[in-house]
């Protein structure tokens, strides 16, 4: 094993920046401020926390960000014209990452300069940085389809000018390991400050080129949490990180036990779904079906397991379905506290079968309704809010009328509202009835289908505000949409009972 195994990996997160830049995700500052929050106590080194020059808002924030007093190195995004340059200076940001076109494709087409001045703006923009006391990031754009030596001469020249790192960013993912081992070794013959690299994953490719260009002497790779980002995405931290620690004995300042935390909160914050069989964070990435697997994870996780779900934030799940054992699915009971006999787990065993047959998923909330079915239990999660019964109507010449009955602290309330449709008229009944407890609104509704056909399951995503101002984000998925709609809201409503109460008031 070389010396440089042995040598800690910077993590250069851009979730703030190019993850942003995913189609669909716009951060408030307040969302912003919150995951940068959240990157800190992860352990990143580096928060490139947005691009100044974009618009005011994008500004404001960077800069909430640079004063928030976090331990992270707070970087902003510059092209290498100084306008750009001075909104990340005025941020009173530590670092400046500045970026120019060397590929001839982007040099012609995008950016219109011929490649001696590159090497001009190159050399200026970082001396321009350097002489503000910040540290100076370089990146030369397309850096993965640039003519070999021009690219050579570029990281160079802004190695001279001061750049304290030279980042080589794929940046249309085109790289394979092996072909960014080579850049990243043929890019040191000439420079010696730190190599960064920045993958995107237009060919599913860009943790394993990030790693590739580690094995060959990168020591700072940019990524971004559940690989965010534009087109297919940038690295996902959340892979690099446990790949780096438990495959290549490489340490980062990374606590990986935040990571599916961490993982949650930016899939809540931009509305960006995790796909379930996402690496580590997906929510299968530690689900067990099959019999023989669930049977190896009880007795010796090993057997089906690489990583310790613990060590990520998660837990293990063994999943009902139709190929699912007997074994699994008690100890997933057990896991909620349902102790079935033997005669009891049997029945339950077959009836879970018979739904995976028919080709129904069964969900958590599925084995726990068979389960007390056969066993004759109720059970129940304790709320503060509960709705106990919901009538609708409505129609072409009816004005949508809604009638909930909810129990707030163990006693029953019944009202009825008027909306300009189903959905409205039943949140406005909810809202009647807990103003009291807490006074909420609705500040944003969101209405997604998760399966196909006129019967999909249709997910709400929801985010309330109490008078406060604080604002907690809810889900529910039905096939009802009304539904959906009234279960999110009182899951919304309960989340700011819950913390309200935490906190005394």
């Amino acid at each position: 094993m070389k010396s440089r195994d042995l040598d800690s990996v910077r993590i250069f997160d851009t979730t703030l920046r190019d993850g942003e830049q995913t189609p669909g995700v716009s951060l408030t500052i307040e969302d912003k401020l919150e995951i940068a929050h959240q990157l800190d106590m992860l352990g990143v080194n580096v928060i490139e926390a947005g691009s100044p020059m974009s618009s005011e808002g994008e500004k404001k924030a960077v800069s909430e960000i640079a004063k928030a007093g976090l331990k992270a190195e707070i970087c902003g995004l510059a092209r290498t014209i100084r306008e750009d340059i001075n909104a990340s200076i005025e941020c009173d940001v530590k670092s400046v990452h500045t970026f120019i076109s060397t590929s001839n494709v982007q040099m012609k087409h995008a950016i219109g300069l011929t490649p001696e001045q590159v090497l001009s703006a190159t050399v200026d923009s970082v001396q321009y940085i350097k002489d503000h006391g910040l540290i100076c990031e370089f990146s030369p754009m397309d850096a993965t389809r640039s003519e070999m030596r021009f690219l050579k001469r570029v990281c160079k020249a802004a190695e001279e000018a001061g750049a304290d790192r030279i980042n080589i960013p794929d940046t249309v993912g085109v790289m394979t390991p092996l072909s960014m081992r080579k850049l990243i070794e043929d890019v040191k013959t000439v420079v010696k400050v730190p190599i960064s690299v920045h993958c995107h994953d237009d060919f599913g490719m860009a943790v394993a080129n990030s790693l590739a260009a580690v094995e060959a002497g990168a020591t700072q790779i940019h990524a971004t949490i559940n690989g965010l980002g534009e087109r297919a995405g940038n690295a996902a931290l959340e892979e690099v990180v446990m790949a780096l620690h438990l495959i290549y004995k490489r340490k980062t300042g990374i606590n990986t036990r935040l990571l599916y935390g961490t993982s949650q909160l930016v899939s809540r914050l931009t509305g960006i779904p995790i796909q379930p069989n996402k690496a580590i964070v997906g929510g299968n990435a530690f689900a067990h079906e099959s019999g023989i697997h669930t049977r190896g994870v009880t007795v010796v996780p090993l057997t089906f397991e690489p990583i310790k779900p613990e060590l990520v934030g998660r837990r293990r799940r063994l999943s009902a379905g139709k190929l699912a054992g007997t074994r699994g699915i008690k100890v997933e009971l057990e896991e909620t506290g349902i102790h079935a006999n033997e005669e009891q787990l049997k029945e339950i065993v077959k009836r879970v079968k018979e739904l995976g047959d028919k080709g129904k998923t069964v969900t958590d909330a599925d084995l726990m309704a068979i389960a007390s079915a056969v066993i004759g239990e109720v059970i129940q999660e304790e709320k503060i809010v509960d709705l106990r019964d919901l009538a609708v109507v409505t129609g072409i010449k009816v004005i949508p009328t809604a009638s909930v009955k909810l129990v707030l602290d163990g006693k029953e309330y019944v009202a009825a509202e008027t909306g300009v449709g189903p959905v409205d008229a039943a949140i406005k009944a909810i809202q009647k009835l807990t103003h009291s407890l807490v006074n909420v609104r609705l500040s944003e509704y969101r209405l997604e289908a998760l399966t196909g056909g006129s019967n999909a399951v249709a997910e709400v995503i929801i985010k309330v505000e109490d008078k406060d101002g604080n604002i907690v984000s809810a889900r529910a998925a039905r096939e009802d949409i009304v539904m959906a709609s009234v279960e999110a809201m009182i899951n919304g409503i309960n989340k700011c009972l819950i913390r309200r109460r935490r906190l005394g008031k």
